[in-house]
Order: structure tokens, then sequence, then C-alpha cells
């Protein structure tokens, strides 16, 4: 509305100007050349004011931006004012987990309860949409929790500090991104003072480490956004040792041998279980099968809910007889059987972990 005034009045005034230096023309007060001067000057003039009128909305759009951020920064500075906890052992309890996605109302995921000790591998399976990249998002700290809670070292994640709750957490992402810079500061997460040690050791658990020495400038190969200028293999492969950076004590793989072939699997399933061999509980969501050998318990999703947990082999058996789902009057998150898990409770809630 306001552009189109001030469009109309600065024709308004040129054809003043242009009428006006035409009448003193004829009047013989002015020359011809007068008339274009002027009619050049006044639209030189009224230039900046259309101008300023024509950008006022990308400015009032960057003054709501800057609140945004500088709100965004008052809360970041107020979490890192929590006090930082001992290095967590990987122990996670998932407790009646209800997520919805950002600005949603609708939960995607309700009612998941299980636990896992240090070292044990549990892998989530479930057809299209049932909520397990909703479930990781939730358990790395990146989708808020709408009801229950997720634990690590029976510490919620809101009470770990940000900075260290990232150490501690590696994450494979259903779409891996890549930031622009190099495949060291990819790797070792953008640190200040990144551990060359470290980032190599991650990419060889990563069984990357050869390719990115075929890389023009190895380690410190720039990539661009989203990591363009690489296979889809290959960034999944960087992001995986980007995970392993540091040696968190908790592992989350949302589909990481999507894009991997032959190679990058089995280099995968040997990551996983050097892993496992260390502590680290693994969380491992995938469509494939074969993606299931390193696995101790399998999760099944179904339509945002939980239909069954329990140790792999009871599970898989039960999919493949079309019976998925806890047997009569067992809680569900229970498995049951001789090589069912060893119950404990938390905070009255009752979840499963590894004996």
């Amino acid at each position: 509305m306001v552009g189109s005034i001030s469009k109309v009045v600065r024709l308004v005034l040129q054809s003043a100007a242009l009428a006006l230096g035409a009448y003193l023309c004829v009047q013989g007060d002015i020359t011809a050349g007068v008339i274009i001067a002027a009619s050049t000057v006044m639209s030189r003039a009224l230039a900046p004011v259309e101008q300023a009128i024509a950008h006022w909305r990308g400015y009032l759009q960057y003054r709501k931006a800057q609140e945004r951020l500088q709100r965004l920064i008052q809360s970041t500075d107020a979490d890192d004012e929590r006090m930082e906890l001992p290095k967590p052992n990987g122990e996670l309890v998932v407790e009646q987990l209800v997520v919805m996605a950002p600005q949603s109302m609708r939960p995607i995921l309700q009612g998941v309860t299980f636990g896992l000790r240090p070292g044990s591998c549990l892998g989530v399976v479930g057809p299209t949409g049932a909520g397990k990249s909703c479930l990781a998002r939730a358990i790395v700290g990146a989708w808020p929790i709408a009801r229950g809670s997720v634990r690590l070292d029976r510490a919620t994640l809101d009470q770990w500090p940000p900075i260290q709750l990232g150490r501690n957490i590696g994450y494979v992402p259903q779409e891996v991104a890549l930031l622009t810079g190099t495949i060291q500061d990819n790797i070792a997460r953008f640190d200040d003072n990144p551990d060359a040690a470290a980032v190599v050791e991650a990419a060889r658990r990563a069984n990357v480490h050869e390719m990115i020495l075929t890389l023009p400038d190895g380690y410190n190969t720039m990539i661009g956004p989203m990591g363009v200028q690489l296979s889809g293999g290959q960034r999944q492969r960087i992001a995986l040792a980007r995970a392993l950076y540091g040696n968190p004590p908790l592992l989350v793989l949302d589909e990481p041998n999507s894009n991997l072939d032959g190679e990058g699997e089995t280099a995968l399933m040997g990551a996983i279980v050097e892993a496992k061999k260390r502590g680290t509980t693994v969380i491992l969501i995938a469509h494939r099968p074969s993606a299931l050998r390193v696995v101790e318990f399998v999760l099944y999703l179904k339509d945002g809910k939980q239909v069954d947990f329990g140790p792999r082999d009871q599970v898989l058996q039960k999919l493949q007889a079309g019976s998925a789902g806890p047997a009569a009057g067992q809680p569900t998150g229970v498995p049951t059987g001789a090589q069912a898990p060893v119950p404990v409770r938390s905070n009255g809630v009752l979840a499963v972990v590894k004996e």
C-alpha cells in the first residue's frame, strides 16, 4: 500500500515538473535542456525515498529476527549456568515418552518406555511414519518432550548443560547435514581446539580415513553447504565419524546405512561392535534387516506407539509370525521369556535394562 502511494506521488511530482518546465520553456524563460536536467535531478532525489519504502518490510523482518536471536542468546546463557554433571556412562531410561513436532499440537510419539544399560544396543524398527526419527530427535534433545522423560545416567536431559550433553551424545540424523568448512572441522564438530588424534581415530573407526586421504587436501579439504561435493555415502560416513568423535557414551544412529554400499555397511557394523566393546550405548534405527544382526534388543513402533520391546530374536519371531505386540497382561515395554532383561524401577515407572 505504502509502496503504491510512493510511486503515485513520484509520478505526480515528475509530471508536474515536466509540465512546469514546458510552460517556462514556451515562455522563453528556460531551454529544453533545463527540463531534462530538472527531471533527472528530481528522479534522483526521490529514488532514496522510494527505495527506503520498498525495503521497509525487510527492515522490519530484520528487527524481528534480531529480537528472536537476542532471546535465544539469553536463553542459552541461562542454560550455561547449569552445573556440569559427571561424565555419563551411557545408562539410558525412557519413561512414558510423548513427543510432538515443533509448532504442532498432535503427538507423533506417545507411551514409549524402555531402558538400556551401558554397552547394549537397541534396534528400532517399524513402518514408515511410525515415529522412529521422532524418537531419535527426542533422545538427543533436538525436539522438546511434551510428557514423560529421557534420562541419561538418571538425570533428565534438561539437567545437563547443552554443551556437555552435545559432547556426550553422538548422532547421525536421517538427512545428513555437513556445514561449510573443512572435513576436520565437521568431524570435530567445529571445536575451537580440535584434537587431531581424536579426529583421525574417529575417521578410522568409521572406516573413512583412507577415503579422506584421497581428497585434494585430505582433512583440510573444504566442503560447501550440506557437503555438496561429496556423495551420499561419503557424507554419511563422515557423519558417522563426527558422531564417534570424542568417544561419546551414547550413540544414536538414524538409518546410517541408507546410502552405504556393502563395504560401507560392513564398516558401519564394525564401528557399532567396537563402540559396544567400549561401553557405548547404541540406538540403531534401520529399515534393512541386515543391520539388526549387531543389536541385542528390538523396539517395534507403529502409528507412533510402542508395540513391542524385548530381546531381538523374540521380537523378530513375533514380527515374522504377524503377532508383534506385548503378551496378554504384560505391560508395554517389558519383554517376557528366559532372555528378558531385568526390570528396574526409576521414579516409580517400570523400565527395562540389560542385565
